[in-house]
């Protein structure tokens, strides 16, 4: 039977390869302040990571899909996300107007944090998988997205003109409303796909030495 979570090996693997993967996207990035900016979260999460893994060990599941939104963060830090070459392809493959990978970094925006919240509130507080559950998981995602939309709305006003890398609306003036939008159906997708799944990891979790 595998671990119910990663191992100081393991973690120390994903470590090296998201460090060497964050150098590789910090290799001539089309615009350094915008990649700056995008990547914080991994710099950020990272060494958080290291430093609750004995007291407070995450599910491999949720390990996963961080290093998963940390690839696709780097990679539209490297581009900016209206320039990601994966993007182009969605757009010419789906006939898009625009580079659609913003609206996957939204996505995700949404995806991840949801099993986040979802663990620490299954660990941490008294609710159950459920209704309540999955609406206080799906509301919290709303507001980190929102409070995301804020600091964008900061940085846009600081940086003026400079900002567009960062804002990424590529001249659609309902940008905010659809990564908003787009961040919750991440997180109810999460859920509807991940919640079995999860629950298995953190009952093994919970019944560990």
């Amino acid at each position: 039977m595998s671990s119910p979570t990663l191992d100081a090996r393991g973690l120390t693997l994903w470590s090296v390869a998201l460090i060497a993967l964050l150098g590789l996207s910090a290799w001539h990035p089309l615009e350094l302040d915008t990649w700056a900016m995008e990547v914080a979260p991994v710099v950020v999460v990272l060494p958080l990571l290291w430093l609750s893994r004995r007291r407070f060990p995450l599910t491999p599941l949720l390990y996963g899909l961080i290093f998963v939104h940390a690839l696709i963060l780097m990679l539209g830090g490297h581009y900016t996300y209206a320039q990601v070459p994966l993007g182009f392809w969605m757009q010419d493959w789906f006939g898009l107007a625009r580079n659609p990978y913003d609206g996957v970094g939204h996505f995700a925006q949404g995806f991840v944090p949801a099993m986040v919240a979802r663990e620490l509130l299954l660990r941490r507080t008294a609710l159950r998988p459920g209704k309540w559950l999955f609406v206080i998981v799906v509301m919290a995602c709303g507001g980190i997205s929102a409070l995301y939309e804020l600091i964008e709305w900061g940085a846009a006003v600081a940086m003026g003109a400079g900002a567009d890398a960062f804002l990424g609306t590529q001249g659609d003036p309902w940008d905010t409303q659809k990564d908003m939008a787009l961040a919750f159906v991440g997180a109810v997708v999460a859920q509807q796909l991940l919640a079995r799944w999860h629950d298995a990891q953190l009952a093994r979790l919970v019944q560990r030495p």
